[in-house]
């Protein structure tokens, strides 16, 4: 765990990419460029693979791209690791950040299942940010 104390932890868990084609684009990052699938979880266009780019920092790619260029690319949001979510989320509301998603308890993939606790905040340019506990044996 890092070392920021405002959020609790701090330092990057995972970025988020929206794809359009999901089977090349996970080929992609685990063919290509070596990243391994750690989780996988939904079905369809709800599907999400969770790939660990090396050193324990992690792409999620969900699936359900519209197929729209996009001029730079897309990320669809930004997740720092923390030991309290709740606390990273006041904070962040503290700072004038906006909750999308309130905390809450989820459970990634089932190999093995991996129990999490999330939220997002709109920051203030409108970008997404999630804060990501790990609350089981499996820490991701």
């Amino acid at each position: 765990m890092g070392t920021n104390e405002k959020i609790g932890g701090g330092g990057f868990h995972h970025v988020a990419l929206r794809a359009n084609d999901f089977e090349a684009t996970v080929k992609f990052y685990t063919e290509g460029l070596g990243f391994q699938q750690v989780q996988a979880w939904g079905e369809g266009d709800k599907r999400i693979v969770l790939l660990d780019t090396g050193d324990g920092n992690y792409l999620e790619v969900f699936a359900g791209g519209k197929g729209e260029p996009k001029p730079e690319g897309y990320y669809f949001h930004v997740a720092f690791r923390t030991n309290n979510v709740d606390q990273a989320v006041e904070t962040a509301v503290a700072a004038g950040a906006v909750v999308t998603v309130p905390p809450k308890d989820a459970v990634l993939g089932n190999t093995p299942p991996t129990p999490v606790r999330i939220a997002f905040v709109q920051g203030l340019n409108g970008e997404i940010l999630e804060f990501f506990q790990s609350t089981g044996d499996n820490q991701l």
